[in-house]
């Protein structure tokens, strides 16, 4: 795992440290990273938006295939797959997608969070070894207690000003540590709440679930007007409950600075899927699929007729 945190962690460190030379806030910088990930992902929402709308145009075939076969599952499954290989429809594309995507994102931000002098500031190793060491031997106290290791450069940048004068490290980079600004609205992003503690940092989980939830159940009314056959699904009353509760309980597992990305993430997806809705419609990628097909059939007849038309001809 440490690798893959390695891995991911030189450019996503890369790139937040341009947004943060820009606007010289980390919190704000994680926001904007997080905005310029969506963007990057819209073609792939929209994607998903396309494979919801043929879902709904499925539900009337999918129905007379249940209908027609009763209780015999096996029937079902075999007629619905060879439905969805007809209409070149992959279930598959129009739900773990996006979320999927999202996981290199978040192992990025894990490793530039728990190292933003490696990865934020750029420092030497050689320096955060030195910063490290000296955090060890002139505060063993507080290390002794410590049970994440990656948490140290954390730990440094709370403590730079008691390792000024333990350490060989350059002033410059002394100076660089001790501007460096690593907190937001009065929290410091390294900290990880705590369900034992209730304290200002439970904010963060709970904007999380609730963000999460807003975006579960805008998704849950527009799929149950498209299809009323959806509210007779249990599954659907769980993801928009789930979804929520997995972003309440992920937060309490890292450091704030991840449950700020993921709140802004829900934000960002929850306007995405808004303004989708009405711009890709499924009424409208529906009825956009039925006259690109109309034109393809035709194009098709046409080019039959014609070959037909130049073997009597010859």
């Amino acid at each position: 795992m440490n690798l893959i945190y390695d891995i991911l962690g030189i450019p996503f460190g890369f790139v937040l440290r341009l947004i943060y030379n820009l606007v010289g806030h980390y919190g704000i910088s994680i926001i904007l990273f997080t905005f310029l990930c969506r963007m990057l992902m819209l073609p792939t929402t929209i994607s998903q938006q396309k494979g919801m709308a043929k879902t709904y145009r499925l539900q009337p075939k999918l129905r007379k295939i249940r209908e027609k076969y009763g209780n015999d599952q096996r029937k079902i499954q075999e007629e619905t797959q060879a439905l969805y290989q007809r209409e070149g429809y992959n279930p598959m594309n129009s739900g773990c997608a996006p979320l999927l995507i999202q996981m290199p994102i978040i192992f990025g931000l894990i490793a530039v969070i728990y190292r933003p002098l490696t990865y934020a500031l750029g420092i030497a190793e050689a320096d955060v070894t030195s910063l490290t060491n000296a955090l060890k031997e002139n505060l063993p106290d507080l290390v002794a207690n410590v049970k994440n290791t990656r948490i140290y450069e954390l730990l440094v940048i709370q403590n730079i000003d008691k390792l000024g004068g333990v350490t060989n490290v350059s002033q410059s980079v002394m100076t660089q540590i001790k501007n460096f600004n690593f907190s937001m609205f009065g929290m410091e992003l390294g900290v990880v709440p705590s369900f034992k503690s209730f304290d200002k940092y439970w904010i963060i989980p709970v904007l999380s679930g609730l963000s999460a939830l807003a975006s579960g159940i805008f998704t849950t009314i527009k799929q149950r007007q498209q299809n009323p056959d959806m509210g007779k699904n249990p599954m659907m009353g769980c993801m928009a409950l789930g979804m929520p509760l997995f972003s309440f309980y992920f937060t309490f597992q890292f450091p704030i600075g991840i449950g700020i990305y993921w709140i802004a993430s829900n934000i960002f997806a929850f306007v995405q899927q808004v303004i989708i809705s009405y711009t890709h419609s499924p009424q409208k990628m529906i009825a956009r699929s039925m006259v690109e097909e109309t034109i393809e059939r035709r194009s098709r007849e046409n080019f039959r007729k014609k070959i037909n038309q130049n073997m009597k001809n010859q």
